[in-house]
């Protein structure tokens, strides 16, 4: 039976890009499946993880210093260009939306993922303007008019606050986690290759 891996996530994190690279590589020497979790990130740091907010006020420079290094190794190790945005941090609630039409609609969820990644964190586009968000969907033979239409229906937001309430229910507290077997987690892009080991 193939293994499933549940993978709760937010475009708004450059960790998480890197770590969509990671598993969609490991995806490609493992057999298992990615169950697409959307979440808001934002809502986790508000309700359980304030911490978050507290240490980009107060940053330690040498902590700061290492973890723009520790980046731009990841980066160049999963082949990725960051440019930091002027934006930042991003309203990513609308192209995290955006992400449950092409799970429904059976559309190339992978696809669309990295065209967010990519727009916000190395293009520096505006991913929450609804403009992008219908240029986005053209691009990807979506009716921009529809796209746009379902990530503003009442059940589509609905869907991104319950994501986000069960990885914190199931004792998550950011993005990228990933479940294995249902309750083993994983925190953070860098863990991917304990998930490796496990598969």
């Amino acid at each position: 039976m193939t293994r499933q891996i549940e993978y709760f996530l937010d475009c708004s994190s450059p960790w998480t890009y890197l770590s969509f690279k990671g598993i969609i590589d490991l995806k490609k020497v493992k057999d298992f499946e990615i169950i697409w979790k959307p979440i808001l990130v934002g809502g986790i740091f508000n309700s359980i993880n304030p911490s978050v907010y507290e240490s980009r006020k107060h940053p330690v420079k040498e902590k700061l210093e290492y973890s723009q290094k520790d980046m731009a190794d990841w980066a160049k190790l999963r082949d990725i260009e960051f440019n930091w945005p002027k934006i930042f941090p991003i309203n990513s609630v609308k192209a995290m939306r955006g992400a449950f039409y092409f799970l429904d609609h059976s559309k190339d969820i992978e696809a669309y993922l990295n065209s967010i990644f990519k727009a916000y964190w190395t293009d520096g586009s505006d991913i929450s303007d609804d403009q992008f968000l219908k240029g986005l969907a053209a691009s990807h033979e979506v009716s921009p008019e529809e796209f746009l239409n379902f990530i503003n229906l009442p059940e589509t937001k609905a869907r991104l606050i319950e994501n986000t309430q069960e990885l914190m229910t199931r004792g998550g507290f950011g993005s990228p986690t990933f479940f294995v077997n249902e309750e083993d987690m994983y925190f953070g892009n860098d863990r991917i290759q304990l998930i490796e080991k496990l598969l």
